[in-house]
């Protein structure tokens, strides 16, 4: 596999620059069918979960493409299903830079992108031009300058808008790179957005003819008491899945490295175990009522086993593909597939 005589090279560029590489670059490898190649032979480990059919249970995190613009390609690697976004209503440029590190002593990322995309009508044209037709989640988020008082309304154009065109509605209420926006995970706050989010999606499964699943991406930093707070307002508003788990803001895993103390989420190998500790809990509060899609830390076959027995129905993958390379998904597909 080159992947691990490449990686020495990306990293010596640009965290953000080699992002934009590579993504280029497997796009280029799809059209001469290299990317099945790297993911080898993905066999069938099909799981039904909010109702959906899946291939697979290995998924990709939003945030690796954000605007839709690499589908195609990514879904050669062996997903079960992929997720792009965050989307925002209105294009935004996102956080100055640089914004993106990488802490290679931990196998780690910290990144403040702040939801940088060309806004949800230039996904959506992607995503028409897409030939994937495999379960697509799209990640929704509001823009930066809404009010948090306004955020419900950035969601529900974002709602309305990728529908249609969605598998499952993922509402990304976790990133901690845009200002107050985990304050909407606050229980007030959080029964008023999902009030509004599960009453609009009933009304456009009535006017399109068809039930997108709607799911909650939460974030790693919450009490137990949050938790379970949390866990029984989506069984109340009947929300179908919940993605567990975002960025951290902690560093203790990273603390004295190099860039441990530039703002933003660290994710990758450090948010591991508190990602599990959340899907443990969650999934004792839930009792089997929500599924849950287990992320942070995905590294390996075990890494991907720790977190279903946690709890866990689905798992998704990130920083993993950036230390692990394309080969990773296939890599964990044949491995659950076996067991």
């Amino acid at each position: 596999m080159l992947y691990p005589v490449l990686r020495p090279l990306l990293f010596r560029l640009d965290a953000e620059r080699a992002h934009g590489l590579t993504l280029r670059a497997l796009d280029a490898g799809h059209a001469c069918g290299l990317a099945a190649l790297a993911a080898g032979r993905v066999p069938l480990a099909p799981v039904r979960v909010f109702g959906l059919d899946f291939p697979n249970p290995v998924g990709l995190a939003a945030g690796l493409d954000k605007n839709g613009a690499h589908i195609d390609a990514l879904a050669a690697l062996g997903f079960g299903f992929i997720e792009v976004g965050t989307v925002t209503p209105r294009p935004q440029p996102g956080n100055a830079r640089p914004r993106l590190f990488r802490i290679p002593q931990a196998q780690a990322i910290i990144n403040r992108m702040g939801f940088n995309n060309e806004g949800v009508e230039h996904l959506l044209r992607n995503v028409g031009r897409a030939r994937y037709r495999g379960i697509l989640g799209i990640n929704i988020g509001k823009n930066f300058d809404t009010p948090i008082e306004r955020a419900v309304d950035d969601y529900l154009l974002g709602l309305r808008a990728v529908f249609d065109r969605a598998s499952y509605v993922a509402v990304n209420i976790s990133s901690p790179n845009t200002r107050d926006l985990r304050q909407l995970q606050q229980a007030q706050e959080l029964d008023r957005l999902l009030g509004s989010l599960t009453a609009e999606s009933r009304r456009l499964a009535q006017e399109h003819g068809r039930t997108v699943p709607l799911l909650v991406k939460i974030a790693p930093d919450l009490e137990p008491h949050e938790l379970h707070d949390m866990a029984a307002l989506f069984v109340r508003h009947g929300i179908d899945g919940v993605i567990a788990t975002n960025t951290t803001v902690a560093r203790d895993a990273v603390a004295g490295l190099p860039d441990a103390d530039q703002a933003g989420g660290l994710s990758g190998a450090p948010v591991r175990d508190r990602s599990t500790a959340v899907i443990r809990q969650l999934s004792q509060a839930l009792a089997g009522r929500v599924p849950i899609v287990g992320v942070g830390g995905i590294f390996s076959p075990d890494d991907a086993r720790e977190k279903l027995a946690a709890g866990a129905s689905l798992v998704q993958l990130y920083s993993g593909l950036v230390y692990r390379g394309p080969g990773l998904p296939g890599r964990i597909v044949r491995a659950l597939a076996q067991a």
